[in-house]
């Protein structure tokens, strides 16, 4: 039993296996020695002066869908943990908004940690003021 993938492109065509085969051959001989994993063989045909996105499609398109692929369903574990400790039953009234909100903040918790406060309540008091200067 083969494990069949229909890989498919901005304009909902399948790509080919065999063009795919051909053009990793050529992708191969013209990549440098520099690029040395899937999102630098990206970079570097996008970057590349020679429009090497138009002449190796769909090496492009395979690395693009590689390179969103999770490796590991890791994220998606802490993700839920992180829910479980945040909506716990004290919570249980708290709506989809603030419970994403929280959820953001406590895994991106290195995010968090290295945010100015002061100036973040001075950026919201300047939005939501609702003094009127009268001068």
């Amino acid at each position: 039993m083969g494990l069949n993938i229909a890989l498919t492109d901005a304009s909902g065509s399948d790509i080919d296996p065999k063009d795919l085969c051909s053009e990793l051959q050529i992708f191969s001989n013209i990549v440098p020695d520099t690029v040395s994993s899937s999102l630098d063989a990206l970079r570097f045909i996008y970057d590349h002066h020679h429009g090497l996105n138009t002449a190796v499609p769909n090496v492009a398109i395979a690395l693009r869908i590689a390179l969103t692929i999770p490796t590991t369903v890791a994220s998606g574990e802490r993700s839920f943990s992180k829910l479980k400790l945040i909506k716990n039953y004290l919570r249980t009234t708290m709506t989809q908004e603030r419970l994403n909100s929280l959820a953001m903040i406590s895994i991106e918790r290195g995010i968090v940690q290295s945010l100015d406060y002061s100036q973040l309540i001075r950026d919201f008091a300047a939005i939501k003021a609702r003094k009127v200067d009268f001068c």
